[in-house]
């Protein structure tokens, strides 16, 4: 049975990992139980998650609005490969992403990406279902999994984020490399993805927090 996170299993997920970590709880105990930040599932997240790759947030979300606000609703495959290069251009892609993006969306049209058939699949073979097109790595896949599909124990180990909330809750001497934080991550199975949103919630409460509030 694959299991996905929803906001009665993260409190239970986050009160199992504190009673075993006390810097965990730290966190929890100064900022509350994480958001489940959930994104809806397919195609229209994975572009948004291509979009927020070595990009600010901020960034990601304005050329993705602009996107929504020129196709006059979020984008599907099929309205997305109506663009044009100048079109995209204009709303703020990139060359590389356009291209990513472009790929994407062929795949959804043509069926070589069952992206609507991910949720059924367990966390490796959905990652390398998506891992198959060009322009979605291992970071990419791992949010989709974790905010898309609600996994319970996926850890983004790409994600600077998350390495920088390790090295500061754990008071590590410098940041930890992809595999220091592979090792680490492992004393929180089968929650690795609810420790990845504690220490989420500490880098945008903390290290990063957003302008005038919470974040979102």
């Amino acid at each position: 049975m694959i299991v996905s996170l929803n906001k009665t299993s993260l409190a239970e997920a986050t009160k199992a990992l504190c009673e075993r970590d006390s810097d965990l709880a730290w966190v929890v105990d100064e900022f509350g139980v994480p958001p489940l930040w959930k994104r809806p599932q397919g195609f229209r997240t994975l572009l948004y998650l291509i979009l927020e790759q070595q990009v600010s947030l901020a960034s990601a979300r304005a050329t993705y609005e602009k996107l929504v606000a020129k196709l006059g609703g979020h984008p599907n495959p099929e309205s997305f490969l109506v663009l044009n290069d100048d079109d995209l251009r204009g709303l703020g892609f990139s060359r590389q992403k356009t291209r990513y993006c472009r790929l994407l969306a062929d795949a959804v049209v043509g069926g070589s990406l069952p992206i609507n058939k991910l949720r059924h699949y367990d966390d490796e073979a959905a990652k390398a279902e998506m891992m198959k097109i060009t322009g979605i790595g291992h970071w990419t896949a791992d949010v989709y999994l974790m905010e898309a599909l609600g996994r319970p124990d996926v850890w983004p180990v790409g994600d600077l984020a998350l390495a920088v909330g390790a090295e500061k809750i754990k008071n590590l001497k410098a940041r930890p490399s992809t595999d220091e934080l592979q090792a680490l991550g492992e004393q929180w199975r089968p929650y690795r993805a609810v420790a990845a949103r504690i220490l989420w919630h500490y880098y945008l409460s903390v290290i990063r927090p957003p302008p005038g509030g919470k974040p979102s």
